[in-house]
């Protein structure tokens, strides 16, 4: 059994938190990673509205009775969600775990530590992750290039973003992007992270609430099958490569570039919400990391916890190995 910062603080078992991730952090993922020794997140703008989102936060709770927390990401929006209303009303469930992401995260910190709660906020940087700390969150998720969604726009791999971290933080941090098994657990706490963040990963599990066809285009799918679109509009993000990426991509390219006006269709919520639904990879924007390469299977959260914790636990073993004693003189 691995004992860090994390599992003491989260009272988990396993040092795995899941990222939140639209139209995948429903129910029945979490609560299954939850149950398995995780933490499990809910998405609360999957949710139409607060009220929803109450609905969804009693569900996980009938399914488990072990941690959970909920997601908030402040997104650029011309008509903002009701980020207070999904706030309070998770609060009043009495959810006491939050993970944000995003700009302008205070006002958002400042009521859920007003309420006791514990907060794991998103950076990728070291400059917004020593914010965050001095803003009063408790954990730190810190995601390097490898991630997938958006991994800011400085293109610094998590090898050396964890390591920076070890010499800058003060609160414990865990590490997100890339990462999918034991050995990427194991690496993790050798840089002094608490903990991992995964989120592609989770997405081709047996409770994963996506089709079929896309946890097996994960399972055939390389490392090499992703792409950054919105780089030229300095809003990076790391999602499968197909059809629609591809053509995002070439508008980008072409002489003038691209506004955002010009792609919005191509790139809208609803169609990747189909893609999830029928099946159909090319069909909208999805989210995915590189941790793709890594991923040959489609097991059971429980499968998969149980699996990582072992793998850690040879590997941080095994190089015990590695140490001899000195030759005395």
């Amino acid at each position: 059994m691995i004992r860090t910062a994390l599992t003491e603080l989260l009272g988990i078992r396993v040092p795995v938190v899941q990222g939140g991730m639209q139209w995948v952090g429903k129910p029945p993922l979490p609560a299954a990673i939850s149950n398995a020794g995780g933490l499990g997140i809910i998405t609360a703008l999957t949710q139409p509205n607060p009220e929803a989102l109450r609905a969804v936060i009693r569900e996980t709770k009938a399914a488990t009775d072990k941690p959970f927390g909920v997601n908030i990401t402040l997104l650029p929006s011309i008509n903002p969600p009701d980020y207070e209303g999904f706030a309070r009303a998770a609060v009043e469930e009495g959810v006491k775990i939050f993970e944000t992401a995003g700009n302008s995260p205070g006002k958002l910190i400042k009521f859920f530590k007003s309420h006791g709660c514990i907060v794991i906020h998103k950076c990728t940087t070291i400059r917004h992750a020593k914010s965050a700390e001095r803003m009063g969150v408790d954990v730190l998720s810190i995601d390097g290039l490898e991630c997938a969604g958006h991994p800011g726009e400085e293109d610094i791999g998590g090898l050396v973003l964890l390591a920076r971290a070890a010499q800058e933080l003060k609160i414990p941090y865990i590490a997100s992007g890339g990462i999918a098994d034991g050995r990427g657990l194991a690496a993790a706490l050798a840089l002094g992270a608490a903990g991992v963040n995964m989120g592609t990963r989770f997405m081709c599990t047996v409770e994963s609430p996506i089709h079929q066809k896309i946890k097996e285009t994960i399972v055939a799918s390389s490392e090499q099958d992703t792409i950054h679109i919105f780089r030229t509009l300095q809003n990076t993000a790391r999602v499968f490569k197909n059809k629609v990426s591809e053509q995002v991509v070439a508008l980008e390219r072409r002489p003038g570039g691209a506004k955002f006006e010009d792609v919005r269709d191509l790139v809208s919520g609803a169609r990747g919400r189909v893609v999830y639904e029928t099946g159909d990879a090319d069909y909208g924007i999805w989210s995915a990391g590189i941790a793709l390469g890594l991923i040959k299977d489609i097991p059971t959260c429980k499968e998969l916890l149980l699996r990582m914790e072992r793998e850690a636990e040879e590997i941080i073993g095994g190089m015990n190995k590695l140490i001899t004693a000195k030759a005395k003189l």
